[in-house]
């Protein structure tokens, strides 16, 4: 039986191979702590069972469904026969990944295709001066990733057209969905969006013209209720791209062009508040109040997929 083999052993790799089991795809997790990736193997499962529609794997008990995915050391891995993807979603760490894709571009079979999670890194730097390049793809998840639908298949310098087709024809084969980037440029497609409208929006706080708690809501209320329904180019077609127009002429030039993050951001991190990890961002959390937001976030993710699911 084909399978997918999910390089790490995180909660990125657990969310991602639950993605594959869910749709009755047989996963292997390769690591370097046997511990964890049989942490990330139980975790994975349990996450599959929850988001499955196949009652193939809703029904069957956990221990059965664990024992049909695999773990194993990846350095010593060798049974490749099989396997149909390889994606690697190990630590940010660029030496990491390109110590971990040249050992695979020698290991794996030449027609395996191979993709890096890495949510900053270039396809094109990872798979630098490697032989097999061409079938190396970024392929990058947002978490959580077992819910979260996009994943961006990104080409390289030399990556092959056909083979990032068939890597997305995979993803839409167990219901995600998956976009094509033609250039590794720096954030790839939907990062380079976001953070378009975080610079913007820390801006705006920064000035004192909103709170955090009033930006959150002028997005959830506003366009962002509406992009759960049709995305941002297709509901200007809807409305009309000359009102659209129109209004850039007015708001372009007074939107925030900077290149660096905004001081006060910059003072929450030089005091370690980095948000809900550390306890504190540009407001205190509690660890109670950590529970409830993160559990409700699932629940309205949850809630989204159906939406975008909806003929």
């Amino acid at each position: 039986m084909t399978y997918i083999a999910v390089i790490g052993s995180g909660t990125m790799a657990a969310g991602i191979a639950a993605g594959f089991i869910a749709e009755q795809y047989p996963v292997l997790i390769l690591g370097r702590n046997q511990a964890k990736v049989s942490q990330c193997l139980q975790k994975a499962v349990a996450l599959a069972q929850t988001i499955s529609t196949q009652s193939a794997i809703r029904e069957q008990s956990p221990s059965t469904l664990l024992a049909q995915q695999r773990g194993g050391d990846l350095d010593t891995w060798a049974d490749w026969q099989d396997c149909i993807w390889v994606i690697e979603t190990v630590a940010e760490d660029l030496a990491l990944k390109q110590a971990i894709f040249q050992s695979l571009d020698q290991r794996v079979p030449p027609h395996i295709p191979i993709g890096s999670n890495s949510s900053g890194f270039p396809i094109s730097k990872i798979a630098q001066n490697l032989t097999t390049a061409n079938r190396m793809l970024g392929a990058h998840y947002f978490m959580p990733a077992e819910i979260v639908p996009l994943v961006e298949v990104v080409l390289g310098e030399k990556s092959t057209l056909a083979i990032a087709e068939q890597v997305c024809e995979l993803y839409r084969q167990i219901h995600k969905k998956p976009v094509l980037v033609k250039r590794d440029i720096p954030g790839f497609l939907a990062n380079r969006i976001q953070h378009a409208l975080m610079r913007e929006a820390l801006a705006l706080v920064d000035a004192g013209i909103a709170t955090p708690a009033d930006i959150d809501d002028a997005v959830r209320y506003s366009f962002g209720f509406r992009y759960a329904a049709i995305g941002p180019m297709t509901q200007k077609e809807i409305s009309g791209w000359d009102g659209m127009a129109n209004a850039a002429k007015e708001i372009y030039p007074s939107l925030s062009n900077s290149q660096t993050i905004p001081p006060s951001l910059a003072q929450l991190m030089a005091e370690g508040k980095t948000g809900m990890k550390a306890g504190a961002g540009y407001r205190s959390w509690t660890p109670e109040e950590i529970k409830a937001t993160t559990a409700l976030y699932s629940k309205r993710l949850k809630a989204a997929f159906e939406i975008l699911n909806m003929q």
